[in-house]
């Protein structure tokens, strides 16, 4: 399971979302005048709209071709992406729709007198309720897109971390009993929780495991429990803002069982006295 490309679709998808949500108030808060000003004020918005549906379209066929497709739940993720993409299409065709009813200020055919102030102000007062129409189902759309965008970027999370937590790899099952520094360390993310962090500052690819309570666990203790499944993390999250550790349903088993016995050092055998040669002179 690719799981870090998965979590670059979360992030991109995290940001279609906001670009969703910014074209919405851009449309909900559109002050224009019909005619020429309104045609230069709502094109924009839907190219905009245009791309976005475009970009929809594009995490649509990622996903659909991913190993994504064989967790469980992938499915109601595409659905509702695939209506994410309806919803971006209709918003589009309202904002197009708001454009067709605008009152252009171009001259009537060969023969009809042409539009004087009154007549002009006259259409242009007709068109206003049918664009603000138009314009208010955009933006319903657009917000549409952008809660949908968000509810994929969360199912893809959770189907990941319901997958991890039932999969248990034979090497997991068979694997030796935890270690008093790592049930201490998994104690720990279980009752003050943690996050693993990157930076920069500590050499390239260097992570550290910051806990809720102060408790030291090195990437050694917290890759163990990672490898054993005790562990997840929030891949949709970059490590550099710090991705959120939680305790597995495994690992809360794991912490059921009674806390590891200190291991005891065994003590250094004495040292053998040399063996007595017969015959040996005096």
């Amino acid at each position: 399971m690719p799981l870090l490309d998965l979590a670059e679709q979360v992030q991109q998808l995290r940001t279609l979302a906001r670009e969703f949500e910014a074209l919405h108030a851009r449309v909900r808060d559109l002050s224009y005048t019909p005619g020429t000003d309104a045609l230069r004020q709502i094109s924009p918005l839907l190219l905009k709209a245009q791309d976005l549906t475009a970009t929809v379209l594009v995490h649509l066929g990622t996903l659909e071709s991913s190993a994504y497709t064989s967790v469980g739940g992938s499915r109601s993720s595409l659905e509702c992406l695939s209506s994410v993409a309806v919803a971006s299409t209709l918003a589009g065709n309202d904002l197009a729709s708001a454009l067709s009813v605008n009152a252009y200020d171009g001259a009537p055919f060969p023969g009809y007198p042409a539009d004087d102030a009154s007549t002009r102000a006259a259409r242009q007062t007709a068109a206003i309720p049918k664009m603000t129409e138009h314009l208010a189902d955009a933006a319903h759309q657009l917000n549409l897109s952008a809660t949908g965008c968000h509810y994929v970027a969360t199912g893809i999370t959770r189907d990941l971390d319901a997958a991890r937590e039932e999969t248990v790899s034979p090497q997991a099952a068979s694997a030796p009993a935890l270690t008093r520094t790592q049930y201490d360390a998994l104690k720990a993310l279980a009752l003050g929780g943690g996050h693993l962090y990157e930076s920069a500052q500590w050499g390239p690819g260097a992570t550290r495991v910051a806990t809720g309570d102060g408790t030291r666990i090195s990437m050694a203790t917290f890759g163990a429990l990672n490898k054993r499944g005790l562990v997840g993390r929030d891949m949709s999250t970059r490590l550099s803002r710090g991705q959120k550790i939680t305790v597995t349903k495994l690992g809360r088993q794991a912490l059921s069982s009674p806390r590891p016995a200190a291991t005891t050092a065994q003590p250094a055998r004495a040292a053998a006295a040399p063996p007595t040669i017969q015959g040996a002179r005096r």
